[in-house]
C-alpha cells in the first residue's frame, strides 16, 4: 500500500508504482487479497457484512454480494455466526471471518502478516493449511511470520537475520548479498 523507497514492484510485467493512484486500488482490489495480524475487522459490523466490505465496491447484486459472503463464512467454518460481530466471537473465529473476506473478490495474491500471530497453536494450524490448500488451488501467498512451522510450510523462504536477506530452497540457503 506504501511506496517504495527503492526498487520495484512488478505485477503481470507492471511496474505498479509508475501506475496513478486509482489504477494501483484497482489493481489491489482485483488481484489481491490481505490478511492482518490484527484483523482489521469492523467491530459494529456482522461476520456476513465483513465479508460483505470488498464486494461492496463491484457491481455485484446485494443478493449476489450476501450469496458470495455466505458461501466464504461456510467455506471457512463459520455458517452458523453470520449474525455475529467481531467481539462475539472468538480470536479464531475472527481470523477466519478476515480469512473470507480476503477471499471476497477471489484474489491471485494474498499477502498474509503474521496470520498465526494472535491465535493458538491449533487454531494457527488451520489457518496455515487453509493457506496450503490455496496455494494448491494456484492462488500465490507471500506470508510474513516470526511462526517456524508456518513458514516450513512455504516452497521459498526468505529469511531476514542481521540486515540481510537469504533465500532458502529445499537443497540449501545462500545469502542475496
Amino acid at each position: 500500500m506504501l511506496s517504495p523507497s527503492e526498487g520495484r514492484v512488478l505485477l503481470d510485467g507492471r511496474s505498479l508504482y509508475d501506475l496513478p493512484s486509482n489504477d494501483r486500488a484497482r489493481v489491489r482490489r482485483e488481484k489481491i487479497g490481505f490478511v492482518f495480524q490484527m484483523f482489521n475487522l469492523v467491530p459494529y459490523l456482522s461476520a456476513l457484512e465483513n465479508v460483505q466490505v470488498p464486494l461492496l465496491l463491484t457491481r455485484q447484486t446485494d443478493g449476489d454480494q450476501t450469496a458470495r459472503a455466505e458461501s466464504l463464512l461456510k467455506q471457512v467454518g463459520l455458517a452458523d455466526r453470520l449474525d455475529h460481530k467481531p467481539p462475539e466471537l472468538s480470536v479464531g473465529q475472527q481470523q477466519r471471518v478476515a480469512l473470507a473476506r480476503m477471499l471476497a473478490n477471489d484474489p491471485e495474491i494474498i499477502l498474509a502478516d503474521e496470520p498465526t500471530g494472535n491465535l493458538d497453536p491449533e487454531t494457527g494450524q488451520q489457518v496455515v493449511g487453509f493457506l496450503a490448500e490455496l496455494n494448491k488451488q494456484g492462488k500465490t501467498i507471500v506470508m510474513v511470520t516470526h511462526d517456524q512451522r508456518a513458514a516450513r510450510t512455504a516452497k521459498t523462504l526468505l529469511w531476514l537475520r542481521d540486515g540481510k536477506i537469504f533465500f532458502e530452497k529445499p537443497e540449501g540457503a545462500w545469502s542475496l548479498d
